[in-house]
């Protein structure tokens, strides 16, 4: 039996949200970022949940969660670095960029997807367009937004994070 449960403001926030659409089944996008928003990711049992809330099967809301890559599948740490690979910041050197995180952080730079530490502190993760083509390379962490990223700044900016 699962022990997944929502708490009573987050179900009050997503009985809002469904019943702004025609249909329930149209809210599964909203009710998966909320979940997320919330837990931090979308689990199994979230997805069962979400699923029998918007009277779907399962398989409906977790082939979103895999299609989707702004859903994630596992916890990600406190401090998440996204790193955009689109053209122009591979151009502008994401990819080594991407490479000193994970080398900082002992992760693996061929792993595809999003790799946590294993004090779950920091997350690392190759993302598609961060939308600030002329200033490449650019990353986040968490809501932060930085442009021009060199490894030395990404070290001032990891650093900020540790303080």
């Amino acid at each position: 039996m699962s022990t997944f449960a929502v708490p009573s403001e987050l179900e009050s926030e997503i009985d809002e949200l469904i019943s702004h659409y025609p249909e329930k089944r149209s809210a599964s996008l909203m009710l998966l970022h909320a979940v997320q928003e919330h837990f931090g990711w979308v689990s199994k049992d979230a997805i069962e949940w979400i699923a029998a809330k918007l009277e779907l099967k399962p398989i409906n809301i977790f082939e979103l969660v895999t299609f989707y890559p702004m859903f994630r599948q596992e916890p990600a740490g406190k401090y998440q670095f996204k790193v955009c690979r689109t053209l122009s910041c591979a151009l502008g050197g994401s990819d080594k960029l991407f490479k000193h995180l994970c080398g900082k952080f002992s992760l693996d730079a061929h792993k595809h997807g999003l790799q946590t530490t294993k004090d779950g502190r920091f997350s690392v993760e190759f993302v598609e367009c961060l939308a600030s083509c002329g200033t490449a390379p650019v990353m986040m962490c968490n809501e932060g937004f930085y442009e021009g990223v060199t490894n030395a700044k990404a070290d001032e900016i990891v650093t900020k994070c540790s303080a």
